[in-house]
């Protein structure tokens, strides 16, 4: 304690208290000690600095009321000029407890104390008493009990003097030997700055000071519906202005599962005071990523969606990261998949939920969920997509894979334009499949489809099941059953539009095949369309299957990938048999993990 030069005396008018210096020119303190600055002056002198008073302002407060049980009795003074001492350090919000508890000093100013004195206290419990204080009790029956003069006297332990709260209450009866803490933490949701001076566990000062400048300018925006801490001073932003739409208590419980710890009973006046709680509160040091990562949904500024998602490392957009070192080479069917699940949402015909993840190796990122109307499924999933790609490494075979539901599967994704400034089709910029909503969420028809890749694993070629447009009338069980048996692919003729094709096109599906083939425009399939020369359809698999020849099924998304850059870029006068042409390919080892969806779409 000898050398705690940063324990200062407050006077405002009449009133005396006490404070502690926290940065060279910032002087915590509590607020009913200086209730009157704005109409009496406020001076600053420190116990070990001599007598001489420096002038202060108070900058921004808690918000509180005037009275004894309202919360936010915390004042930040501004000196008018720094001081040359070292401020005060601060404890980790659980060292103020233990057992044996631990001892806690008080540096007060009572009456004929004007150099200061000292008071021996102990934490009764580390619960909070309304969510706010923490209660102290002396720690002998004896000794200088707190008293007026006390309030705004940091809380040190004894052995290290640092800092774990500040007296904000005493006991009206001396008797009583007890009094009120506020806790470092609590002072840090009325003044977010602190944050960056109190020790957590996993995350270091610059990365909590980065995460409240996100968090703090998002908090300014009138559209977000909620306020930021209170009494803290905030100008209006510049720039592109993010949006969205989820509370801070919805994120905080997204954060912390089902099983975590309750919403606390205060709730959250802004998102940085949702992110503290987690950081200082929450001992799963996962809950505070999950939070940023789910926030960024919601933001559509890209700059700051990306540094949400990023955080706690920060995003170096213009120095991109050397490439990994090689590792083992992999075998050369591997794939670095982006996952696009859309699926109904459950609230409506006219909304799906729209999910976009990254794999490395069997790790899966989710960068993006929302629930969207049908007309912003496609903006949302582009923009989702060009983030997922910061995910995949320098060196990854990148797969684009979208999970459709089946009356989607036709929808011509690989022709939607990449972004607002490229107009090529997303089928020419990477290998593009499409696979089935309800098949991928069927466990017995995942394990067929690994038992079929077991089985073309073993075999030089695949065979190609041929469905022309004259084989509309097929039963569907008996055709479920034989692919089941014999097929490796299937090729269809016509797009699954009508009612026989689809029907044919389900039973191949319920059949496992790992692989379908089809036009996604052409005749809608007639008993003796075959019987035409010039049948489309015939012309399609005839091609299809010429170029198929002797190539492995788990190559197919290169191979169709290259077929496609090349139909793009015909000049022909007619388009190329393979302009339309819609791969479905699944292999759930590429993609493990089919119940990622991370949360309810009727919730």
């Amino acid at each position: 304690m000898s050398s705690a030069s940063w324990h200062a005396r407050i006077s405002c008018g009449r009133d005396t208290g006490a404070g502690f210096l926290v940065t060279e020119q910032h002087v915590l303190t509590c607020a009913h000690v200086v209730a009157r600055s704005d109409i009496e002056t406020v001076a600053v002198s420190f116990a070990h600095g001599g007598y001489e008073q420096v002038p202060a302002r108070v900058v921004a407060h808690g918000g509180w009321d005037g009275h004894e049980s309202d919360p936010g009795d915390l004042a930040v003074l501004e000196l008018d000029r720094p001081v040359p001492m070292k401020p005060a350090e601060f404890a980790t919000p659980a060292d103020a407890y233990g057992d044996p508890p631990r001892r806690l000093l008080a540096y007060g100013f009572p009456k004929r104390y004007d150099e200061g004195t000292l008071a021996e206290y102990r934490a009764t419990a580390q619960q909070l008493i309304a969510g706010e204080w923490v209660q102290l009790e002396s720690w002998a029956a004896h000794g200088q009990p707190l008293a007026p003069g006390f309030s705004g006297a940091a809380v040190t332990l004894a052995d290290t003097g640092r800092v774990v709260g500040m007296v904000s209450a005493a006991a009206r009866s001396p008797e009583i030997r007890n009094g009120r803490m506020l806790p470092a933490q609590i002072m840090a949701r009325y003044w977010p700055r602190l944050a960056d001076l109190i020790p957590t566990p996993t995350h270091d000062q610059h990365q909590k000071k980065t995460l409240r400048h996100l968090l703090e300018q998002l908090d300014h925006l009138k559209s977000a519906g909620f306020s930021g801490a209170r009494g803290t001073a905030r100008q209006a932003p510049t720039g592109p202005q993010p949006q969205y739409t989820h509370s801070p208590e919805r994120l905080y419980q997204e954060a912390v599962g089902p099983l975590g710890p309750p919403l606390p009973p205060h709730g959250f006046t802004s998102l940085w005071d949702a992110a503290w709680y987690l950081l200082s509160e929450v001992q799963d040091p996962e809950a505070i990523t999950r939070f940023t990562t789910r926030l960024a949904d919601f933001i559509d500024d890209t700059p700051t969606r990306t540094a949400l998602r990023a955080w706690p490392a920060a995003p170096q957009p213009h120095h991109p990261a050397p490439p990994a070192p090689a590792g083992p080479a992999g075998p050369a069917h591997s794939w670095s998949p982006i996952l696009v699940e859309i699926a109904p949402s459950g609230s409506g015909d006219g909304a799906f939920l729209v999910e976009v993840s990254a794999y490395n190796g069997r790790h899966r990122r989710v960068v993006g969920s929302r629930r969207l109307p049908v007309d912003r499924v496609r903006p949302y999933t582009l923009e989702r997509i060009d983030e997922a790609y910061r995910e995949l490494q320098v060196g990854a075979r990148e797969l684009i894979a979208f999970v459709l539901p089946r009356r989607w599967l036709n929808t011509d994704v690989a022709h939607w334009q990449r972004s607002a400034d490229d107009d090529s089709p997303l089928g020419s910029f990477a290998p593009l499949v499409v696979m089935d909503l309800e098949r991928r969420r069927s466990g017995g028809l995942q394990h067929k489809l690994r038992q079929k890749w077991q089985y073309l694993d073993e075999r030089p070629t695949a065979r190609l099941h041929r469905i022309d447009c004259w084989s509309v009338g097929q039963d569907q069980v008996k055709l479920t059953i034989g692919l089941r048996r014999d097929a490796d692919m299937v090729g269809f003729a016509t797009p699954p539009r009508a009612d026989r094709v689809r029907r044919l096109f389900q039973a191949s599906l319920n059949a496992a095949v790992p692989v379908m083939l089809w036009p996604r425009t052409g005749c809608r399939g007639e008993h003796r369309c075959g019987e035409s020369v010039d049948c489309r359809g015939s012309e399609f698999l005839d091609r299809l299957a010429a170029h198929l020849a002797n190539l492995p099924p788990r190559e197919l998304p290169r191979h169709i990938h290259e077929l496609r850059e090349t139909a793009y870029a015909s000049d022909a006068p007619e388009p190329h048999w393979a302009y339309d042409l819609a791969l479905l390919w699944e292999d759930p080892e590429c993609l493990p993990d089919p119940t990622g969806y991370l949360h309810n779409p009727v919730g």
